[in-house]
């Protein structure tokens, strides 16, 4: 063998080794969160809810809290929030973020020349706030949609749960924790298949785009298997609720919902990729 061959082979092995190295394994300088964010990117149940490929590297915003996230803030005492009016608002006292509420004053405007009204019914809702809602729930003392006892019909909890989750979210893991999401109008989805709220929603499909809201929870699919039922009237500011998504994609887990009646099912549900993340693909990015 002569000392150019010997080279050669060589040479080789550590170009193959070199090719894998820099292809198939993040480099020494990611940081562990990012690599918590690819790996849990290369998984097939990530991929359920959404394309790796659709979603760039998420990097740590320090200007946003676990407590922003997970709703365990008072509105009122937060910079980023103001009270709407109740030519808005359903009633006084309700919040949202400021950007948020300025985007839909401009939605509201818009609609009324066109002879549709909206009116707020629900909007900013903390963690203590969906705590009642959900234990309310949880024990029996608050009805489920359709007048039922979960406590009484569900006495499995995870079955209790998941009922509980067609519609109401855990504490910690509700959008509307950001401010940026409302519900306009109805609470039920019938309302706005007919007359004046089948107009209401037919202007929302076509513009509110436009003014930065997008429907997270549209009918179940093979592009949205998982999550809350359809609601026609919750409609989500993008421009902030995007980031806020995503930075509870990088920052939170299963284990981290917890504090209320029935967190332990939180875990078995996978709740953090079905619901938080099981949204309409088009309010993801």
């Amino acid at each position: 063998m002569t000392k150019k061959t010997y080279i050669r082979l060589l040479i080789i092995p550590v170009s193959i080794a070199l090719l894998f190295c820099s292809c198939g394994t993040p480099g020494a300088n990611t940081s562990e969160k990012e690599l918590a964010v690819a790996t849990s990117l290369e998984t097939p149940k990530a991929q359920a809810v959404v394309s790796k490929n659709d979603i760039p590297m998420i990097h740590m915003d320090s200007s946003i809290t676990t407590d922003d996230l997970m709703g365990k803030i008072e509105p009122q005492e937060h910079s980023a929030f103001v009270e709407m009016s109740t030519k808005h608002a359903s009633d006084k006292g309700m919040y949202l973020r400021k950007d948020a509420y300025d985007a839909f004053i401009k939605m509201f405007d818009a609609a009324q020349k066109d002879g549709v009204t909206f009116l707020i019914r629900s909007a900013t809702r903390n963690f203590d706030r969906q705590k009642v809602i959900w234990e309310g729930k949880w024990n029996g003392t608050r009805l489920l949609e359709g007048n039922e006892n979960a406590k009484k019909n569900y006495p499995i909890p995870k079955d209790r749960a998941l009922k509980i989750l067609e519609y109401s979210s855990m504490p910690g893991t509700s959008r509307h924790h950001w401010g940026t999401d409302i519900d306009i109008n109805s609470f039920v989805n019938s309302y706005f298949e007919k007359g004046k709220g089948l107009k209401e929603y037919e202007w929302l499909v076509a513009n509110a785009a436009t003014y930065g809201f997008c429907q997270p929870y549209t009918p179940k699919d093979k592009d949205r298997p998982n999550g809350y039922n359809e609601e026609k009237w919750h409609w989500s500011y993008l421009p902030v609720a995007i980031k806020l998504t995503d930075q509870y994609r990088l920052r939170l887990n299963n284990e981290a919902i917890s504090g209320f009646d029935g967190d332990e099912t939180a875990v078995e549900i996978d709740v953090v990729r079905n619901y938080v993340l099981g949204i309409n693909n088009r309010c993801l990015h």
